[in-house]
């Protein structure tokens, strides 16, 4: 970090203090791209350079058009020159529309140069201002690329000025007969149209990449925005809920058990069974209600932390029932990673699909975990032996309370809870199934060293 000293008027070479230089202000994605957009054209003004340099040559060995070659060979090495300033700027300074729009139009300028220098207006490359302004189009706000369209048709302008005053062509020696000079200028325009429109068809495909990229990018980010939405709902849904319903619930519970206490020996066995019935059912609602608050919101203040694959496979086996632990089979990774996240919404998400799984599976059959380190990621597969799924199923699993479960078993949030927490993590969830074959489910997330992050 920097420090200044800095002296209080009048006070000479007595006592400075010592100031502390504010810490620089990391860049904003628009100054981002203005930055990688100064960087690209400081590449593109290479291949500029050189293509220059190599139509110099070929005129100059295959034509007999007398080209100023002394003349030329210090233009390319002043846009040489300032190309590695402008590389220099490139890396230690904020880009700026100012900054680029000055490029381009002392780019212009140059190509006003080099065109007068080889044959003026008539010269056929004169096309290449298109690929300039284009280029402004793209990078520049309006006002920028028309000053650059400007400047582009002011200097195709004066070469006709400076030719009606010194002549056409006057800095070019041909020794060449008419139809000669007619075969060269023709092939000429047919290669400086193919350079033109290979310029033009790149920049309108790389524009349409990053448009591409960026709609892909707001669209998940619309989608993520959503997801996030309708969790903070369901947490607000099951919180109103079972605060709402948890002391009608209590009476009712504390009234049954009075009448079934106070009628034990005074009612048929009949309803003496319904009371029980009463008090199972408010049991089951009362499940039903603490199964929404954990699904749909314990976990969302939960503390990130970094949790190695193997205790990950630990906690969520050692939250499944006995009966169901022993059905499933761990196949665990070939090496040692960390995923980072909420241990506990974690474990429960895997839980939640090992259980799927053996819910889906015959009574007795073996479901498979897993698990793998590839690539930076950590993936962890769940495979039943069920039925499988049909397609329409398959497109709507996810959504919130969707089940194909019988009434009581699920309420349609756990995987869609699973899908948003991967998703959160920078992960996903991917399900596979077919009638007949079973159902794959894999949690996908970004593998961390162990212990990494583990602080924030």
């Amino acid at each position: 970090m920097f420090r200044v000293q800095i002296a209080a008027p009048g006070e000479g070479a007595g006592p400075k203090r010592e100031s502390v230089a504010p810490a620089r202000r990391p860049p904003t994605a628009r100054e981002d791209r203005r930055r990688h957009n100064l960087t690209w054209l400081v590449h593109l003004h290479w291949w500029a350079i050189a293509g220059q340099a190599v139509l110099i040559g070929a005129a100059q060995a295959f034509t007999r058009l007398g080209l100023p070659l002394g003349t030329l060979a210090l233009v390319l090495a002043g846009e040489a020159l300032l190309n590695l300033g402008l590389w220099s700027v490139s890396r230690r300074a904020h880009a700026t529309d100012a900054v680029i729009g000055a490029v381009m139009v002392a780019d212009a300028l140059v190509l006003t140069a080099v065109l007068d220098l080889t044959g003026g207006a008539a010269n056929p490359f004169s096309t290449l201002y298109l690929v300039n302004v284009a280029l402004a189009a793209v990078l520049l706000p309006p006002r920028w690329s028309w000053l650059v369209l400007g400047v582009s048709l002011g200097g195709f302008a004066g070469l006709f000025a400076h030719e009606r005053a010194f002549g056409a062509g006057h800095h070019l020696h041909p020794d060449m007969g008419l139809d000669e000079l007619i075969r060269t200028h023709l092939a000429g325009m047919w290669l400086a149209l193919a350079l033109a429109s290979v310029f033009v068809v790149f920049f309108v495909q790389r524009l349409t990449y990053v448009l591409a990229v960026r709609e892909r990018e707001l669209r998940e980010t619309r989608t993520r925005a959503v997801q996030r939405e309708k969790l903070a709902a369901l947490a607000t849904l099951a919180a109103g809920a079972a605060h709402e319903l948890s002391t009608p619930l209590s009476t009712i519970a504390i009234v049954a058990k009075e009448l079934q206490r106070s009628l034990k020996d005074s009612v048929t066995p009949e309803v003496r069974g319904d009371l029980q019935l009463v008090r199972d059912q408010i049991a089951r609602c009362r499940e039903i209600l603490d199964r929404m608050s954990a699904q749909s919101g314990a976990n969302m203040g939960e503390p990130f932390v970094s949790i190695g694959v193997q205790q990950w496979i630990e906690q969520a086996l050692s939250a499944l029932v006995a009966r169901d632990r022993v059905r499933v089979e761990v196949v665990p990774p070939a090496g040692e990673a960390a995923i980072f996240g909420p241990p506990k919404a974690l474990a429960e998400t895997l839980r939640g699909l090992m259980k799927n799984a053996v819910q889906a599976s015959p009574a007795g059959a073996e479901v498979v975990l897993r698990t793998a380190i590839a690539e930076g990621r950590v993936l962890a597969t769940v495979i039943d032996r069920g039925k499988g799924m049909a397609p329409d199923v398959l497109a709507r699993v996810g959504e919130p309370f969707f089940t194909t479960k019988v009434p009581g078993e699920g309420m349609g949030l756990g995987l869609f809870l699973t899908r948003a927490l991967a998703e959160q993590l920078g992960g996903e969830l991917r399900i596979t199934s077919s009638p007949g074959m079973g159902t794959e489910a894999t949690i996908d997330l970004p593998a961390t060293q162990a212990g990494e992050r583990s602080a924030e």
